[in-house]
């Protein structure tokens, strides 16, 4: 964990192993800069030309300082040219991430920041300062469970941010946000990480349940017999191939606040998907770990929104289940039936998600009657190919839930794209045997789209969004606060779509 300070002093007088500057495209020798060179490195403008920065977008140029004490070095980040009004946040906040990637190259184990003003991003204080600890916070996290005391390199374990004397107050009200939030997310991709024989369903289901007890959430817990005896054939239909139990996890945040909207979370929790009998190839199985990134967000959101108090109801639920074939598997060709009557043919073992997912909408739906439901999921390979790894799909044929769904994602840097979702696309996932199938006929292709319309048949009239985390959720590249590994897609997005709700 970082622990984070506030200070109003120059940034200079502090003994802090790197200070950071952000400084915009062709900026000027501020006072904080004339400071830092006249006491750490009188030729800072000669080594900036030197190195031709100039304060463009991505550029991080680190000057290493000689007999200074506890100070190893400086470092500048580009934040760009001020277009328009205002810098896009997210290039804040890579800009940040650079930065400190670059003091843990040094290895720097304190970091003090010079904050821009927050309205270059059309941000307030707070904001930025919660921006600032949650990707600080997203960029420090490593997974080193399995790693020997060697290779367990120390990361940052202080940062101190530098703000006026009269913004202390509120970047502290940011620090408190951006710490729940980071910790949210981090713990979403801890558990994503650990390998699929430690992260079982029951594991994953008594994560739940221990968040709710020390969080003060009510929690309800199903297991595999309950979930026969309920009627639930999807869920229990793609555990029979495992000896691995499934669960339902059922997580309840209920505001101070009275006559509020109810908003269900649902989950996707397949904690390793083998493809069933429809087996997949070896190499598409070696991150099949990462298929319960939506029930680990949800999850973790949860614990954050207990945390934050929203002034909404919020249902988390995941289903969660283990996909390995066997003798007891469900085979292609089975007809299942779900929790709310309807019945699909399974034509390929592989597309599991949508089988889980339909029992709990259905569930959320008939217990709840929410004002708005939505789904996460890394639900098809169809929506990471169409969108690549920076955009989550986004499916709905609701505007107004869409609209603020894509206002928060642009908000909290969790992005998403509304693919197409017309109704001639509907007659893909009928069946000649049973009311759906599970997987679209050939000629729609639009495998993310038809897989939409099958989870449809779930959510009866309830505003409904969903999220295809299929490219999202694991290995994105080029965003310096991810590493190789889980990202915790889905948990910022959340929050804030949570704790803005109208």
């Amino acid at each position: 964990m970082i622990a984070y300070l506030v200070s109003d002093k120059k940034i200079t007088a502090l003994k802090s192993n790197a200070l950071v500057f952000f400084l915009t495209e062709k900026f000027n020798f501020n006072d904080e800069l004339k400071s830092f060179a006249k006491e750490r490195y009188p030729h800072l403008q000669e080594f900036m030309k030197r190195f031709e920065f100039t304060g463009k977008k991505d550029q991080v140029l680190a000057a290493p300082l000689v007999d200074s004490g506890t100070n190893y070095c400086g470092v500048f980040v580009g934040l760009g040219k001020k277009d328009g009004k205002t810098i896009p946040v997210e290039v804040y906040r890579r800009a940040l991430g650079n930065a400190l990637r670059k003091a843990i190259a040094y290895k720097c184990e304190t970091v003090a920041l010079q904050l821009p003003d927050p309205k270059l991003f059309g941000l307030t204080i707070t904001d930025l300062v919660k921006e600032t600890v949650t990707i600080a916070g997203m960029t420090n996290y490593r997974f080193t469970d399995y790693l020997d005391a060697e290779k367990k390199k120390k990361e940052l374990f202080e940062i101190t941010l530098c703000v006026e004397k009269a913004q202390k107050e509120k970047a502290m009200e940011g620090i408190s946000q951006g710490e729940i939030i980071s910790t949210a997310v981090n713990k979403t991709r801890h558990w994503v990480d650990l390998p699929p024989s430690h992260l079982t369903p029951e594991f994953l289901a008594n994560k739940g349940k221990e968040i709710s007890k020390k969080s003060g959430l009510k929690c309800t817990v199903f297991n595999e017999k309950q979930i026969n005896e309920m009627g639930m054939g999807g869920l229990a239909g793609v555990s029979s191939g495992s000896h691995q139990d499934c669960q339902l996890v059922i997580m309840e945040y209920t505001p101070k606040k009275k006559n509020v909207q109810t908003i269900a979370l649902v989950g996707k929790g397949i904690t390793f998907d083998s493809g069933g009998l429809s087996l997949k190839p070896a190499s598409s199985m070696e991150t099949m770990k990462e298929d319960m990134s939506g029930a680990a967000a949800v999850i973790a959101t949860m614990e954050a929104l207990a945390q934050l108090k929203p002034d909404v109801r919020v249902i988390g639920i995941t289903p969660i289940s283990e996909n390995l074939p066997s003798g007891t598997a469900t085979k292609p060709g089975d007809i299942l039936r779900f929790y709310n009557g309807k019945t699909a043919e399974v034509r390929n073992t592989d597309a599991e998600g949508r089988l889980i997912l339909a029992d709990a909408l259905s569930y959320a739906v008939k217990h709840y009657k929410p004002d708005a439901i939505i789904d996460i999921a890394t639900l098809t390979g169809a929506c990471a190919y169409a969108l690549g790894p920076f955009y989550t799909g986004l499916i709905s044929q609701h505007p107004e839930l869409a609209q603020k769904v894509e206002e928060a994602a642009k908000r909290s840097g969790d992005h998403v794209w509304a693919l197409p979702f017309d109704d001639d696309y509907k007659k893909a996932v009928l069946c000649d045997v049973a009311d759906l199938c599970n997987i679209g006929k050939p000629q729609y292709r639009a495998g993310a789209i038809t897989a939409g319309f099958f989870l449809q048949a779930f959510v009866e009239d309830v505003p409904w969004v969903h999220l295809d985390i299929a490219g999202t959720a694991f290995d994105v590249p080029d965003r310096p606060y991810y590493r190789s590994g889980a990202t915790g897609v889905g948990v910022r997005l959340f929050i804030d779509l949570l704790m803005n709700w109208k």
